[in-house]
Parts: structure tokens; C-alpha cells; sequence
């Protein structure tokens, strides 16, 4: 499926899409990337109890030092439905961008994430958050998952991936794309 346009208003669509899909391939590892914890309002009850959901967000002090973006009420919500959070350092800029900010220049891996966003915004977020939850140890290593992301707040794109952790990367795999839309220029 290949949406119009990139953004949150896809997000209803994306979502149902990969449920649809991991019900149909067999598989029971979904990451979804969340700012705010909203793309999760989605998922139903069912969904968060038949598959292993993990919400990725965004790092404390990713925009305000010592906060972050989802509220603790929405996390807890999150939490009691079943839905797994992990919060950690974007594993595609973290300390790599902080570095890039203050010296100038350009990484390895932000080259990486620059590679990954001429396919779109949300593969790079997808790539992302599925290594994040499988370095915190959420979903497996090397087995079929389902990783979710977006572009400007809501999601958009939808991958089928064999993720491996941030110290083997290159070893990850996208074995089909189910959503996305298309690049805008």
C-alpha cells in the first residue's frame, strides 16, 4: 500500500494494516514508534493482549531536559493494557548527533539514517525503533517482526523486518514493505 501522502493521517490505516498482516504471517512482535503515546489509541484491547506490543518513544530530554514527551499517565495507561514501553536513545543519532551538533560533520550512523530516509521518513524510524526494542530486549533478535513509524506524528509506514541489536545493525533485515507512502520531494 502506498500512501498519497506522508503524516498522522495515516495512522488508522498503517496500523490495521500491519495487524492484518502479522495475524496473517504468523507473527507476534509489533514495535510502534510513539512521541506522545497517541498512535496507540489504535491498537485495541485484543490486539495488546494477543501480540507482544512495544510502544518506542522518544528519549527523556528529547525536547525539554528531564521530560518526556509521553506523560506519565499516558505511559502507566499504556502499561496497564499490556502494551510495553521503551524509552532509550534514538539509536540512529543519540550521542552520534550530539557529537555532530557541537563539532560539526557527520557519523556513520547518521549517514545510516540519511540512507534509510530516501525510502522515507518512516523507514528510518522503523529501522530505529525496532533495533531500540530488541537492544532492551523486548522483542527477538533475528525473527520475523512487525516495526511501525512515521513521519510528523503519526504513522505512515510499515515494515516486516529480522531486526538485530544496535552492536550488529548491518545484519538487520526489511523483508517487505506493507506500507508507506510516497517520498515527497
Amino acid at each position: 500500500m502506498y500512501f498519497e501522502r506522508q503524516g498522522k493521517q495515516n495512522t488508522e490505516e498503517t496500523l490495521n494494516i500491519a495487524f492484518a498482516q502479522a495475524k496473517e504471517l504468523g507473527i507476534h512482535d509489533i514495535v510502534i514508534a510513539t512521541s506522545t503515546g497517541a498512535s496507540l489509541d489504535f491498537v485495541s484491547e485484543e490486539q495488546a493482549k494477543e501480540y507482544n506490543v512495544v510502544a518506542v518513544t522518544c528519549a527523556y530530554g528529547s525536547k525539554t531536559p528531564n521530560e518526556n514527551r509521553v506523560p506519565e499517565q499516558k505511559r502507566a495507561q499504556l502499561i496497564s493494557r499490556g502494551i510495553k514501553v521503551c524509552t532509550a536513545a534514538h539509536v540512529l543519532s543519540g550521542a552520534e548527533r550530539g557529537l555532530s551538533t557541537k563539532l560539526g560533520g557527520y557519523g556513520p550512523v547518521e549517514i545510516m539514517a540519511h540512507t534509510l530516509r530516501m525510502f522515507g521518513q518512516g523507514t528510518k524510524v522503523c529501522v530505529e525503533v525496532a533495533v531500540m526494542a530488541a537492544d532492551a530486549g523486548l522483542v527477538p533478535a533475528g525473527k520475523p517482526i512487525i516495526a511501525v513509524g512515521g513521519t510528523g506524528g503519526g504513522e505512515d509506514t510499515a515494515l516486516v523486518m529480522r531486526v538485530s541489536t544496535a552492536n550488529t545493525i548491518l545484519d538487520t533485515k526489511i523483508d517487505r514493505v506493507l506500507c508507506k507512502p510516497i517520498v515527497q520531494a
